[in-house]
């Protein structure tokens, strides 16, 4: 049987405790990243503490640093939408704890291994999630997710035992444990969670959903 990573490869980056232990990711897209701090401070306040900046939003790279300095160690704040290996080196020079990509692109992964920083390369098909895991990859992010459903993580696993997985694109607040269950590392939530909070739309409704997630990611775990 092949093996699911080279051996003249680098170490696979483990996930963070802070994501292995909260299991949630919020995934922010906004006009400008000067809009971040204040959603970033809610989604804390809830106890989503693990952040995905987007590279399709203007300054993202530029805001990076601020934020870091702003929050320390209350969050982890990593990049995503990430689609080539410069790309992902920008992102890591300035800070970032991890790295989150649509595609599966083996020289984003090796970019990230190299360094040994967690990558979730996005993928679709077996064949997709397969090359991004053999290349290093932390876990391999299930995208759309919404179009297969937490079904998927079990057929999968049939072929690829060892194969971890984020789920992304189209879950929903009350999809978390279904997802948790079947044995997704952790889940990315993007617009279920972040509702309107970059429309003017009040930051306590956020911080009520952020603890909501968590409350269920956290229920899961505790029956896994």
């Amino acid at each position: 049987m092949l093996s699911v990573h080279d051996d003249d490869a680098p170490p696979r980056p483990a996930p963070s405790d802070l994501l292995a232990t909260t299991r949630v990711v919020a995934v922010l897209r906004a006009a400008h990243a000067r809009e971040y701090a204040p959603v970033v401070e809610a989604l804390a306040r809830g106890g989503v503490r693990s952040i995905e900046l987007t590279l399709s939003t203007a300054g993202a790279l530029e805001e990076l640093p601020v934020l870091l300095e702003r929050f320390g160690a209350a969050v982890e704040i990593g990049v995503g939408t990430v689609t080539s290996a410069p790309q992902a080196e920008a992102a890591l020079d300035r800070g970032a704890a991890f790295v989150v990509t649509p595609t599966t692109d083996p020289a984003v992964v090796t970019a990230c291994t190299r360094r040994a920083v967690p990558v979730y390369p996005g993928g679709l098909t077996p064949t997709e999630l397969h090359t991004g895991w053999r290349a290093g990859a932390t876990a391999v992010k299930v995208f759309p997710a919404s179009l297969v459903g937490p079904g998927y993580v079990a057929q999968l696993r049939g072929p690829f035992p060892d194969l971890q997985i984020v789920p992304s694109g189209g879950v929903g607040i009350e999809d978390v444990p279904a997802w948790l269950e079947a044995g997704a590392l952790a889940v990315s939530l993007g617009g279920p969670l972040l509702g309107d909070a970059f429309a003017g739309g009040d930051l306590a409704d956020l911080t009520s959903r952020a603890r909501r997630v968590r409350a269920l990611a956290d229920q899961t775990g505790a029956r896994r």
